[in-house]
């Protein structure tokens, strides 16, 4: 992370942080949209579906992979990919922890 100075934070900010930047594209909400539709896919599915160039998807079926949060089995020519589970539902607690977070009211505060 560089020049974010990541040391000066937890590993679950840092963790939170990088699951949320693999996030915030588009591109990579819609092949996970996609991927749990199917269930299961095919790279040259995707391409098909979401309508981006082959480079592209793999570009961002490797950030989504790098993360943990797909899992890919080599099939023939082509590469067959799932959520993987376990990181899905670490990734859940992880945000729902997050977003659970109550503000408290301070009649002094904006």
């Amino acid at each position: 992370m560089g020049a974010t100075k990541s040391e000066k934070f937890s590993e679950d900010q840092n963790n939170l942080a990088q699951i949320a930047k693999v996030f915030a594209h588009p591109a990579r909400i819609a092949i996970l949209q996609q991927i749990f539709k199917m269930n299961a896919c095919v790279c040259g599915d995707l391409v098909e579906e979401i309508g981006l160039a082959q480079p592209t998807i793999s570009q961002h079926l490797k950030e989504l992979k790098n993360l943990g949060i797909i899992k890919g089995t080599i099939e023939g020519t082509s590469v067959c990919y799932c959520i993987n589970e376990d990181v899905w539902k670490d990734i859940k607690q992880e945000f729902i922890a997050f977003l659970n977070q109550d503000i408290t009211k301070n009649q002094d505060c904006c």
